[in-house]
């Protein structure tokens, strides 16, 4: 493809899929994956995994699909319903289970799990983006948890989700299933020298000749690339790859600080046509209200001041005081409104 050959890579370094070869460790990111493989471990409860969009939540989940896939029965849910039949129907489907010619799913999964514990196998469920879970699909959560030995879960169960999990585990209708969760861990932004490295290891990393891999942006690009992406990961990657196709149509095997300033141009422009985005949209991809709102602010207090300077030398200072209080009560009135 002449795009990888122009940067002389193997693969696209910012691609919005995960892939756990570009795995970049973090330290953020590493405490909180070797924290739920301890978890696992450990046979209790309910682990929860919540960060904002694009901090590598699905990336932890496939990591882990990755590292457990051989030493544990693992059931993966990564488009959950509201609906709990769909949840115990998708469980038992994901460990192999004949879920057309069963009387009792309950029953069928218990069996199973209680061999597989027999066997010395855990079995582990992954959900992702669990907030689709609403709360019917996590109190069928709750009820599979309950599923368990005199000492043991039979079913260890970790939950992915964004902020509006949080959000749901906070009701008080759904505090059983809260009070069920041993671990909780949170994915954060990087830091900006971490999110910096983060920009040239993805780089080297999807070269041809890793060890010798040529310097793809500038460093005053990766500077500006971090910022305008918060340190988001998902956010970096949707920008680096802009910016390397800005560079690729004129001929440049460099990022400049220019394509960074393109591609922030271009991301915003298609962040105003879909309100509904699938990421927090950051100040540099909205509007600029508050702009806007000071500029309205200061024409406000300069012809305020110029009335005052009027009335004062036609009428004199004594004159102002009526027509001050006046204005401060529609000011008032208006605030209140």
């Amino acid at each position: 493809m002449p795009y990888l050959t122009h940067f002389n890579l193997a693969e696209h370094p910012f691609s919005l899929t995960p892939d756990t070869a570009l795995y970049f460790p973090g330290m953020v990111h590493q405490e909180v994956y070797e924290s739920v493989y301890y978890a696992i471990g450990r046979g209790e409860g309910i682990v929860r995994v919540s960060g904002e969009v694009g901090t590598g939540k699905t990336l932890l989940c496939r990591m882990l699909l990755d590292v457990l896939g051989n030493k544990v029965e693992i059931a993966y849910l990564n488009n959950p319903r509201n609906d709990a039949d769909w949840v115990v129907r998708a469980i038992c489907r994901e460990f192999g289970l004949d879920v057309q010619h069963s009387d009792d799913l309950y029953d069928s999964l218990n069996r199973f799990l209680i061999q597989k514990h027999a066997e010395g196998i855990n079995s582990v469920v992954l959900v992702d983006e669990a907030q689709a879970l609403g709360e019917t699909g996590l109190e069928s959560i709750r009820l599979l948890s309950n599923l368990e030995t005199e000492k043991r879960k039979l079913l260890q169960i970790v939950l992915f989700g964004q902020p509006e999990l949080d959000r749901l585990l906070a009701r008080h209708n759904l505090r059983q299933v809260a009070q069920r969760i041993n671990f909780s861990f949170d994915t954060k932004p990087l830091t900006e020298p971490e999110a910096m490295a983060y920009i040239r290891y993805r780089a080297k990393m999807a070269s041809r000749n890793p060890d010798a891999a040529m310097e793809i942006f500038a460093a005053a690009s990766i500077k500006k690339l971090v910022r305008a992406g918060l340190c988001n990961p998902r956010l970096m990657n949707i920008l680096g790859d802009k910016a390397m196709l800005a560079a690729y149509a004129e001929g440049a095997v460099q990022v400049s600080p220019k394509h960074v300033r393109a591609a922030v141009r271009e991301a915003r422009q298609l962040s105003l046509r879909r309100p509904g985005m699938f990421f927090p949209v950051p100040w540099w991809l909205r509007p600029a209200p508050a702009a806007v709102s000071s500029l309205v602010v200061m024409f406000c207090v300069a012809v305020l001041g110029a009335s005052i300077y009027i009335v004062t030398e036609r009428h004199g200072v004594d004159s102002i005081r009526p027509w001050l209080k006046e204005t401060a009560s529609l000011i008032s009135q208006t605030i209140r409104r």
